[in-house]
């Protein structure tokens, strides 16, 4: 079957007896056109289903009305409330977004960034992955004029608007709760050391035990935080279960999955060993004891940095770099 195809301004001015141009400021009811030719053009330009060239306008103004979004993973929790709040923003305001995920893979990443900007998007939302070291990828689109908002992972070799959760508060408060309820040797499933979120969450983590007057152990810090890790350093943590009374874990995941390895092993939980998390995923409701952890304000978040960045595309930015840090909220349960 052959591809039918759409109608152009030339198609509609042909069917209607009048000038290109004419259609062309009749379907953008342009005071010099009457009103009844507008009606006409548009009512036969809806009825044939016309659709602007998207591509001829993006050359003409050298703007797509399109962003790119490029975040770790789209069925993680955070990340997909992230994108739903990008994209309430971003429509709202006419602008159309192509989203990929990197996988958590540095090498898929690059492809993406590359394959958004030959679709000459406007600018870039993104969310590094757990493995990008190089930022090359990204100084070449800043360096081609295409504008940067880092959201949540952000990278640090790049000078540009952030959009952050307060990570070293949300887990020095977590980890405090823990302290306050008597529990003096917590464990952290760590993230990666050249993650931000990894470190802010561990900093978080080693305040709240100097606060408490509490040396921080060393031994107490494991670089953990996937269920895959967790299940790979299975006997390690099961040697520890018994000179330990809490875990707090980088994310939900990794917290649930050390949850249910302590369980099968007979632990009681938050009896025997407190357990918290990092994200107040929805998992954090359905595991038993119900997960305590911190929430993140992950739609708020992705309006904020599609505001940011329209802002800078429209030229409303101010020229000075912003970091907008969103505050952390404690969610009390009952695994700690």
């Amino acid at each position: 079957m052959m591809k039918t195809l759409q109608p152009s301004i030339r198609d509609i001015a042909k069917a209607l007896g009048v000038s290109a141009s004419t259609v062309s400021r009749a379907l953008k009811n342009h005071p010099d056109i009457s009103k009844d030719t507008c009606q006409k053009v548009q009512e036969y330009a809806e009825r044939v289903h016309y659709r602007p060239n998207v591509l001829a306008l993006g050359l003409k103004s050298q703007r797509s009305q399109t962003i790119g979004v490029i975040v770790p993973e789209i069925v993680h929790h955070f990340f997909s409330t992230l994108i739903s709040g990008i994209e309430d923003l971003a429509y709202g305001k006419g602008y159309r977004v192509m989203i990929c995920q990197s996988n958590e893979d540095y090498l898929r990443e690059v492809i993406n960034v590359q394959a958004l900007n030959d679709h000459r998007v406007d600018g870039l939302l993104v969310s590094i992955s757990k493995s990008t070291l190089d930022a090359n990828h990204f100084i070449r689109v800043i360096q081609n004029e295409v504008p940067i908002v880092f959201m949540d992972r952000i990278c640090h070799d790049i000078q540009s608007d952030r959009v952050v959760t307060n990570d070293f508060e949300g887990a020095k408060m977590v980890v405090s709760h823990m302290l306050q309820r008597g529990r003096r040797r917590i464990l952290h499933l760590a993230g990666p050391k050249h993650l931000t979120v990894g470190v802010e969450r561990n900093n978080g983590y080693r305040q709240a035990l100097v606060d408490h007057h509490i040396a921080v152990d060393e031994d107490l810090i494991l670089h953990c935080d996937t269920p895959q890790r967790v299940e790979t350093r299975r006997s390690q943590i099961l040697a520890m279960a018994n000179e330990i009374d809490g875990i707090f874990a980088v994310n939900d995941f990794t917290a649930v999955a050390s949850m249910r390895l302590l369980q099968d092993a007979g632990y009681n939980i938050p009896a025997d060993i407190a357990i918290a998390g990092f994200g107040d995923d929805p998992i954090a409701d359905m595991v038993s004891p119900s997960l305590t952890t911190v929430k993140q304000r992950g739609y708020d978040m992705g309006r904020e940095a599609a505001a940011l960045l329209i802002s800078r595309l429209q030229g409303i930015q101010p020229e000075r770099f912003q970091t907008k840090v969103f505050p952390a909220m404690l969610k009390v349960r009952n695994s700690a």
